[in-house]
């Protein structure tokens, strides 16, 4: 997204280069001289963050902050030529976000653009709500459901058993669906549910789980054999 950077700045020299420099960093830049031109801009679009200037002609720089904050969470961010900190201390009050004395550095301007605007974005997101405990138990796959703190295994309604290491299994191999997993990862996954494991106990129980799983058990389209690499767990 071209998030959209208001200049005010009577100074034509500095809010060319501002101007410029925010436009090469691929930010939509609009300038004002003035805070009527200001006022001008915003009611004709959309702007994300303004530069202000607090040494305008006319208008004072740091109640137009204050106009700016009581009519929008718009981002502000003072320039001044003036380095005294009752300013600063001041122009925060009025509600600015951020504050910056010339002469400054435009990369360090734009950093303090880039996470005020980040800011904003967060502060505008709506919240979320949160993700349902349950349903980071439950896995649906085809006819299946599994329900992992059930420990509950059914097909179409249907429920089938499982014992203690056909369940530690396949709840390994659907933690990481489509994703190889070797012998010994799921083997260190579900060791401390079987007796004097190895290699081979990972085959019977791949076996098993495709006798009771697989429409075919010699044509596997959930438990997939990986040669040479281990086993991939395919339900859609």
């Amino acid at each position: 997204m071209s998030y959209h950077v208001l200049v005010v700045e009577d100074d034509i020299v500095t809010r060319s280069k501002l101007s410029g420099y925010f436009e090469s960093e691929g930010y939509l830049v609009s300038e004002a001289e003035s805070g009527e031109e200001m006022r001008q801009v915003l009611q004709s679009s959309s702007v994300d963050l303004v530069m202000l200037d607090i040494n305008l002609p006319g208008e004072d720089g740091l109640m137009l902050t204050r106009e700016l904050r009581s009519q929008s969470d718009i981002g502000i961010i003072l320039v001044t030529g003036r380095t005294d900190s009752i300013d600063k201390i001041v122009g925060l009050e009025m509600g600015a976000d951020d504050y910056v004395t010339k002469p400054f550095e435009l990369r360090e301007l734009l950093v303090r653009v880039k996470n005020l605007l980040w800011r904003i974005s967060q502060a505008r997101k709506p919240p979320q709500e949160p993700q349902s405990v349950e349903n980071e138990h439950i896995v649906h796959f085809g006819d299946w459901l599994f329900d992992k703190q059930r420990r509950s295994l059914t097909c179409s309604g249907e429920p089938v058993k499982l014992t203690k290491a056909e369940y530690e299994l396949l709840v390994a191999l659907s933690t990481y669906p489509n994703q190889v997993l070797s012998r010994e990862r799921i083997l260190n996954m579900i060791s401390h549910r079987v007796d004097a494991p190895n290699d081979r106990t990972i085959d019977v129980l791949i076996r098993r789980m495709r006798t009771k799983m697989e429409m075919d058990p010699k044509n596997p389209q959930i438990f997939i054999t990986v040669h040479g690499e281990g086993y991939m767990f395919a339900g859609d």
